[in-house]
């Protein structure tokens, strides 16, 4: 299998190089498929579409290519978000301490480089010359592509995201990005000559698509947000919850959508009392997730959680915290505050909603 650099034009950005899919990749990634027609071919239609799309730059889009796309393009696949997850981003690139900015670490992961090696003063996500990756642009390698956000060209080309929904909305929330700043994503397959009808069913039968809100209520594609940016989407305080939990009760797998059906389990099981739960408050918070992730991984492996999926296929931990005490590894690590040196997600999240009146 090869993986393709494309550019914002359809050209190619630097060589494409051969990559070996190891084990690893293959199990977590979603099955790739080649554009429709025989296999491994384009869309009879690439290079010279009539239909004047606004999306003409990735109808040619490849099964594994490494897609430039500017955010503001791509339609979404879920109705919400967590918005405390985006908080603890936009926080983290607003008041962080880090050396380098979190945010460009952020944007070389999303663009399957690893993560920054420099930034210059006064240094843009929207300008990616005033930074630099780990890696250069074709050098990546199979862990770098398959920690990349990833998109389904749908009709008429248009780019449908299918992992990334926070990150990209906190590209597009932060100060230096927007709409028009580009990131690369990682294509899963080419549905762009399909009826619309046709594209939905691809989709829901490789649940690539999540239809329901915030109160677990059916929803439909048609009402699904056209755009990335906070405003688009519903907050799901339940997927908030979840996000805080990784690698304290379970661990992300890549299954699509994995955080919000532990949230709906958290929702509708009730496993633990939420009636006490302060999201403004950080030692409410704290306790809420200890409790909330000490449930998860109590969870016979086999339970049902939700959809079918089971809790060993929605990734809960053997031991809560990975077998560590409550000060050591990752829960140790987000109950840090605001004045530490290395303030934890929550502390950032919480920090972030004070200076700007969210609470």
């Amino acid at each position: 299998m090869r993986f393709r650099s494309s550019s914002r034009r359809g050209a190619v950005l630097g060589a494409a190089v051969a990559v070996a899919v190891g084990a690893g990749l293959a199990a977590l990634a979603p099955v790739a498929f080649a554009a429709p027609g025989a296999p491994g071919t384009r869309p009879a239609f690439c290079d010279h579409d009539q239909r004047k799309t606004p999306f003409a730059q990735y109808l040619c889009a490849e099964a594994d290519d490494l897609l430039d796309v500017r955010i503001g393009d791509v339609h979404p696949t879920q109705p919400s978000l967590g918005y405390d997850e985006v908080y603890y981003k936009l926080g983290r690139y607003t008041l962080g301490k880090d050396a380098i900015n979190k945010k460009f670490d952020d944007w070389c992961e999303a663009d399957g480089r690893i993560a920054a090696a420099t930034a210059a003063p006064g240094a843009r996500l929207d300008d990616p010359s005033s930074f630099t990756c780990q890696l250069a642009v074709g050098a990546e390698t199979t862990d770098s592509v398959a920690a990349m956000k990833t998109v389904v060209i749908g009709p008429g080309g248009e780019p449908f995201l299918t992992d990334g929904h926070h990150t990209l909305t906190s590209f597009y929330e932060t100060p230096d990005g927007g709409p028009d700043m580009h990131v690369r994503l990682r294509v899963q397959a080419n549905y762009s000559s399909l009826t619309r009808q046709d594209f939905w069913a691809q989709m829901q039968a490789h649940k690539w698509v999540y239809l329901r809100d915030p109160q677990g209520n059916p929803t439909t594609v048609n009402k699904l947000p056209t755009s990335v940016g906070l405003a688009n989407f519903t907050d799901d305080k339940y997927r908030s919850l979840l996000y805080f939990g990784r690698d304290i009760g379970y661990a992300q797998n890549g299954l699509p959508f994995q955080e919000f059906y532990w949230g709906s389990w958290v929702r509708d099981a009730k496993p633990i009392d939420l009636t006490t739960w302060n999201p403004n408050d950080h030692a409410s918070y704290l306790a809420t997730v200890k409790a909330l992730t000490e449930t998860m991984t109590a969870l016979p492996k086999a339970t049902v959680v939700d959809s079918g999926f089971t809790a060993t296929e929605l990734g809960a931990l053997d031991q809560w915290n990975n077998g560590k005490a409550a000060n050591k590894g990752e829960f140790d690590k987000l109950s840090k505050p605001y004045s530490d040196a290395k303030p934890g997600k929550l502390a950032y999240t919480l920090e972030y909603k004070r200076v700007h009146g969210l609470g």
